[in-house]
């Protein structure tokens, strides 16, 4: 009898245990009443606020004709079919979400049938598909969202067949699969995958809410929960450990996942007061140079486009002056450039009625973030176009989507990127010749490809050796003083094993020109030291320690102050393996020394425009002496 008893306590403490552990906080028990559709981002009588924002602002009524007139241009294109690019349907996920966000948003602003209509058409389109493709899941997320949107912003008009079809796609190829543990490991995970996976859901939820409300109130409360694991990522100050590119895209579909529960319930559940992640529209900003290209490291792409996110960051903050680049990209040029952004309409959604013309410049020309990736951002304007801007990254080649770029930086003046970056590769073009792109172990595949290990990036090279994909380099000093702007980064545990300490410094000496400076400490060998920079220009050598680039009818100045016995070279960017990409027009430029056993040495670079060539005056100190 004892034994009998003993095992049904033990059998119910066992119950009670798993029963905890898989207990979900409801987060939704103390929120407002769900509104009626259309409920997820913009409610019903909202749009009245959009037009009055339109009337009074020439920029956004020309963005507003411009969504108008692509949802034109989508009356005659047919719908889209499942065409899967290897084991991708991303590409047709993310143009239905464009179209169906577009021509949902011209119904709404015009109440015209032909755009209900051809959303209707495209909606019953996506839900005949097979379906969503849950392998990979960011297919399924995406497409989630665009059928949500339209299904929930149509919903009064959409006939009562539509609604029964649109309604169980949504729930059998968008919810449901999201519950298989084969396709959800992204509910663990701390990058993109995690935030745009929650949002599509989320939106899903909200779209068939009150059909599935015990579903769609377990896959809300599962997002509030999951997702804070990314949001943790901009803890301490903001800087996004992905880049430009995947900002852009994970922290857009944060936002999207926070303005629609906010929009929905009355609250975001405290999820935007999450440290760093508002200050993260800061670091944002300054990856855009004066050129508007992008800060371009890890798997990111050049072109800098228009970040409808950004309006949501500066209404949260109050602050106008956050989108000082998204009024440049917003006054300059025709407002169909951005008809490409199938989050494009969000931008008017967020505007907050801000007078785009009237956006003040940032006061500071200096952010500094730390974090998984620490970056340093520094410009000597942000009004003139031929100001001088670099940026720096620190981190690991460990984390998502990074290269081995430790220590790289990029570099402008004179309206030309002299220090570049390759950035990204297209993943279908590498995966498709069978190339094992997605493991980042030491002696992987992956840093063979020409574009991703340290060879070709703005760094160092210690004897020939790929940087460490373990090591971590911070950020250790910074100083916004206008006459020498600078960070300096620890490289240590990046070379540990080819040096025993090795640090980096970069500046803008009285905002004429830049310098370069590397600290290293040597072991008990002889080591051979590699300075590389990635350059569009055309390359000249001159003397023993001067190379001249041009470019554009610009020129600039590469000086090696020291060590005095360098040998100045240029690499080619030819490819060297099948799978990898053409890099036409660019340079790799530089110089090796060779460092003598148990020696401490500096490599100090100058970057002169040609029109500082004589404001060099000042001697470069050592690191520890640089402005903090």
């Amino acid at each position: 009898m004892k034994t009998a008893t003993f095992f049904l306590h033990f059998l119910a403490l066992s119950l009670l245990a798993v029963f905890s552990a898989n207990a979900q906080i409801d987060h939704l028990a103390t929120t407002a009443r769900l509104p009626d559709h259309p409920r997820i981002l913009l409610l019903k009588g909202e749009e009245e606020a959009i037009k009055r924002t339109i009337g009074a602002d020439k920029t956004w009524d020309k963005l507003h004709l411009a969504i108008l007139t692509e949802s034109d241009v989508l009356l005659e294109s047919a719908p889209l079919e499942r065409i899967q690019i290897g084991r991708r349907l991303l590409s047709t996920s993310r143009e239905a979400l464009r179209r169906l966000f577009f021509l949902s948003y011209a119904w709404r602003m015009t109440h015209q049938d032909k755009y209900l209509k051809r959303a209707e058409k495209e909606l019953l389109a996506l839900s005949a598909f097979s379906d969503w493709n849950p392998t990979h899941f960011l297919d399924v997320a995406e497409m989630t969202m665009a059928v949500s949107i339209g299904y929930d912003w149509l919903y009064n008009d959409l006939s009562e067949s539509s609604r029964s079809v649109i309604k169980e796609a949504i729930l059998k190829k968008g919810l449901e699969p999201s519950l298989d543990s084969k396709y959800n490991s992204w509910l663990k995970a701390s990058h993109n995958w995690n935030q745009v996976c929650n949002a599509g859901m989320t939106y899903g939820a909200l779209a068939i809410y009150e059909d599935q409300p015990e579903l769609a109130k377990r896959l809300i409360n599962r997002a509030v929960d999951s997702i804070e694991l990314p949001m943790g990522d901009y803890n301490p100050s903001g800087a996004y450990p992905e880049g430009y590119s995947y900002w852009g895209y994970g922290t857009s579909f944060n936002v999207m996942f926070l303005s629609a529960v906010d929009k929905a319930f009355g609250t975001d559940f405290g999820l935007s007061a999450k440290p760093g992640f508002l200050q993260t529209a800061g670091f944002m900003e300054n990856m855009t140079g004066p050129s508007n290209n992008a800060f371009n490291f890890s798997d990111s792409g050049l072109s800098g486009e228009l970040q409808p996110a950004m309006f949501w960051f500066a209404q949260k903050q109050k602050n106008p002056s956050l989108l000082w680049v998204e009024r440049s990209r917003l006054m300059n040029g025709d407002a169909k450039q951005h008809t490409k952004n199938r989050l494009l309409p969000a931008a008017i959604l967020w505007s907050n009625g801000v007078g785009v013309s009237s956006i003040a410049e940032p006061t500071s020309t200096v952010w500094v973030g730390a974090g998984k990736t620490p970056v340093a951002l520094m410009r000597t304007s942000w009004s003139d176009p031929n100001a001088i801007y670099v940026a720096m990254k620190g981190g690991s080649a460990s984390t998502n989507h990074a290269h081995m770029d430790i220590g790289s930086f990029v570099m402008e003046a004179d309206g030309v990127r002299w220090a570049m970056d390759f950035g990204m590769q297209n993943y279908e073009s590498l995966e498709s010749k069978g190339v094992d792109l997605w493991n980042a172990k030491q002696n992987s595949q992956r840093w063979q490809v020409f574009r991703y290990n340290n060879f070709v990036h703005n760094t160092l090279t210690i004897n020939g050796q790929l940087q460490r994909v373990e090591g971590k380099a911070s950020i250790i000093g910074s100083s916004a003083t206008p006459a020498f702007m600078n960070a300096t980064t620890d490289l240590t545990d990046i070379y540990s094993g080819s040096l025993v300490k090795a640090t980096r410094g970069v500046a803008i000496v009285n905002n004429a020109y830049v310098v370069v400076r590397d600290e290293l400490e040597t072991l008990p060998t002889e080591t051979t030291v590699r300075w590389t920079m990635l350059t569009p220009a055309t390359a000249k050598l001159i003397g023993n320690n001067k190379i001249e680039l041009t470019k554009d009818g610009k020129t600039l100045v590469i000086q090696v102050q020291e060590p005095a016995n360098v040998t100045l070279k240029t690499w080619p960017t030819e490819p060297p393996h099948d799978y990898d990409a053409p890099n036409p027009g660019t340079t790799l430029v530089g110089f090796e020394a060779t460092l003598p056993a148990n020696a401490k040495a500096a490599l100090t670079v100058l970057l002169i425009p040609e029109k500082s060539a004589k404001n060099v005056t000042q001697p470069v100190q050592h690191l520890q002496q640089w402005p903090k």
